[in-house]
């Protein structure tokens, strides 16, 4: 982040709601082009970057970053020397350097192999999955990771044209899920099926939640943690976990009240999540969609 082809999102509220302090340690469990983490580092915090992708890694001159998963973030932190931080931020889903490289088959506006893995060392492709899975996998994976509507249909449409040949391009997926839903509106109607097979490629809600869980570990008290999400599968996710840490009082039978949720115990820094303003969706629409939500876990 931070490097021609790619606009951190969200940049300015982000830092400052993760409060960051002068020789205070941060966790940027999705590096990207480093956008986010100058910034934490122009301000005087420590970063310590984690990504599994290698280009990323490639780009992160003057970071200390790891390769390796964010749900792994409380393992790496303590594995380098970092028991307890200042702040975390997660900025989720998928680059625009990854989107704009077709040979990475991210997106379904450029020709290339239907690939969608972040860490290409390694793991099952989007064509493993397209071309592999049963008709009620696809559908369910569709289904629940891109809220498709049309999930049978497409997933039937694709085990039936892969009798023929397999689907090896973004174009060739994209082509067929058109075909077999139409086109109405703007949105493209391959959208929710390629951030479903990109989920999927990545483990994406898993590694969310195990970030979630290991990261309010990992904080100190009064740090915080700032997560940017896109969709609104990740965002409900953010949300749900958030507001449990955060709890709520409630009235007793015997007269009083006394707090319930899940510990630790937080605070909600936002309240709504911060999106970004017209100025910013503007200069770099990828930010229409992005939800900033950030907590502080209490001290004691």
């Amino acid at each position: 982040m931070g490097v021609s082809g790619h606009i951190p999102v969200l940049l300015e509220e982000t830092i400052d709601a993760l409060a960051v302090k002068p020789g205070g340690r941060y966790v940027d469990g999705t590096f990207g082009r480093g956008g986010h983490s100058r910034a934490i580092a122009a301000r005087g915090g420590e970063v310590l970057g984690i990504d599994r992708d290698d280009d990323a890694l490639a780009s992160a001159q003057g970071f200390r970053v790891v390769k390796g998963c964010h749900g792994n973030l409380e393992r790496i932190a303590r594995e380098n020397g970092w028991d307890y931080v200042d702040g975390i931020l997660l900025d989720l889903g998928v680059s625009s350097p990854q989107l704009d490289e077709a040979g990475r088959g991210f997106s379904f506006l450029r020709e290339g192999p239907l690939d969608m893995r972040m860490d290409r060392s390694g793991g099952v492709s989007a064509a493993d999955l397209v071309n592999g899975e049963s008709a009620e996998s696809l559908e369910r994976i569709f289904r629940e990771l891109g809220e498709e509507p049309q999930s049978r249909r497409i997933a039937r449409a694709i085990v039936k044209a892969r009798e023929t040949k397999d689907l090896e391009s973004t174009g060739e997926l994209a082509a067929l899920i058109e075909r077999t839903v139409g086109r109405r509106g703007g949105r493209h109607p391959a959208t929710r099926a390629f951030q479903a097979l990109r989920m999927a490629v990545n483990d994406e809600i898993g590694e969310l939640e195990r970030a979630l869980t290991g990261g309010l570990e990992l904080l100190k008290g009064g740090g915080r943690f700032a997560v940017i999400t896109f969709e609104s599968l990740t965002d409900r996710i953010v949300k749900r976990f958030f507001a449990a840490h955060v709890g709520k009082m409630v009235s007793l039978q015997r007269g009083g009240a006394e707090w319930n949720g899940e510990l630790p115990r937080v605070r909600a820094v936002t309240g709504k999540a911060t999106v970004a303003g017209k100025e910013e969706v503007d200069l770099n629409p990828r930010s229409r969609s992005a939800k900033l939500r950030v907590i502080e876990k209490e001290i004691g």
